[in-house]
């Protein structure tokens, strides 16, 4: 072990003892989680487990609308591979955005979860791809399930497709260049965005876009918030201007993803809804009720980005933006959660 205390000749040829210089104490420098932080996570945990159990009886009640079987375990699923998917795919999106950072301290950046994230969306994709098998029915065995089946219908194929896409994802993001994911992850938002829209639906292509941009946009916006709010809570003692110039490059990417969801939103929902029939189907539909819940959860989060933004163009500390960002980030969770719903519901308009 090394002395702190080394030798100094003095003039009266006696050696003193001469202090070295302190090093700079790393205590404190990794917070642990406030609070705060573990009430938000539990609330947005105990939403997300709500939608799937409560969400389809009280969307459906009084519609006259049927449930689909397993409805409850459908959504869960698919909010499972949503949440996935945001989670991974906004992790490279936004590690790309800290590389463009002057002065960034990249080798300490957070811990990806894109592998462990890529894992449950297989897991999800697993369990859809198993419905699928049963004849869209929750298998209770094995031998009800008809995987070779799945190779000869659409939707089969897509579920497969999906599954091996997260498989490959996993992988990526265990390799040495984690953003390599983003391909497969691209097949999975391609495959969502055609099994919504059937062939025997009125110009499915032109659905199956706007789903496929709305996806996207929807799974950067939130998974970048994530990794984003992550980065700038460990760089916020060491590096506080590369933490605020990170959240300063998301929010204006952020405000073109808005832009994005909100037209693709608006297009598909008059898709399903014509103009004459939309206010009727918004309150008496389970599509409609549930995307109107959908709209004020979105409209919560674009008030948060809005206060996030002002605090970041204020002239006092802008890591103040974090505060309202974080409530952004636990809001937008509940979209994801809702958005499963959404895709589990009965369809207000048989094509």
């Amino acid at each position: 072990m090394v002395s702190s205390i080394r030798p100094s000749a003095e003039p009266g040829g006696e050696a003193t003892a001469e202090a070295a210089p302190a090093r700079p104490s790393t205590r404190g420098t990794h917070r642990r989680p406030s609070s705060g932080t573990a009430v938000a996570v539990l609330v947005l945990v105990a939403v997300a487990a709500l939608v799937p159990l409560l969400g389809p009886s009280m969307a459906l009640r009084g519609t006259g609308e049927a449930e689909a079987p397993g409805t409850p375990g459908i959504t869960l699923l698919r909010g499972v591979l949503f949440a996935a998917l945001c989670v991974q795919l906004g992790e490279v999106f936004a590690t790309r955005l800290a590389r463009r950072v002057p002065r960034a301290p990249l080798e300490r950046a957070p811990e990806g979860w894109g592998a462990y994230a890529a894992w449950a969306g297989f897991v999800a994709a697993l369990g859809l791809a198993s419905v699928v098998a049963t004849g869209n029915l929750v298998p209770h065995s094995l031998s009800d399930m008809d995987v070779g089946g799945l190779y000869q219908s659409r939707d089969g194929r897509l579920a497969l497709l999906e599954v091996n896409a997260f498989l490959v994802a996993a992988l990526c993001g265990r390799s040495r260049r984690p953003s390599t994911a983003a391909l497969p992850l691209a097949a999975v938002i391609v495959a969502e965005a055609l099994r919504a829209h059937p062939p025997v639906e009125d110009s499915p292509l032109v659905g199956s876009g706007l789903t496929l941009v709305h996806l996207t946009s929807g799974a950067l916006w939130a998974g970048g918030l994530l990794y984003v709010l992550r980065t700038l809570r460990r760089w916020r003692q060491s590096a506080p201007e590369a933490a605020a110039g990170v959240l300063g490059l998301y929010a204006r990417v952020a405000a073109v993803l808005f832009a994005a969801i909100t037209a693709t939103g608006v297009c598909s929902s008059l898709r399903r809804m014509p103009p004459g029939t939309i206010l009727d189907q918004l309150t008496e539909t389970a599509y409609g009720r549930v995307l109107v819940a959908k709209l004020l959860f979105v409209v919560a989060v674009a008030v948060l980005a809005v206060l996030a933004r002002r605090r970041l163009r204020g002239g006092g500390d802008r890591l103040t933006a974090y505060s309202p960002a974080r409530g952004e980030v636990i809001a937008l969770g509940v979209v994801v959660a809702v958005s499963a719903l959404l895709t589990a519901v009965p369809l207000p308009i048989r094509w």
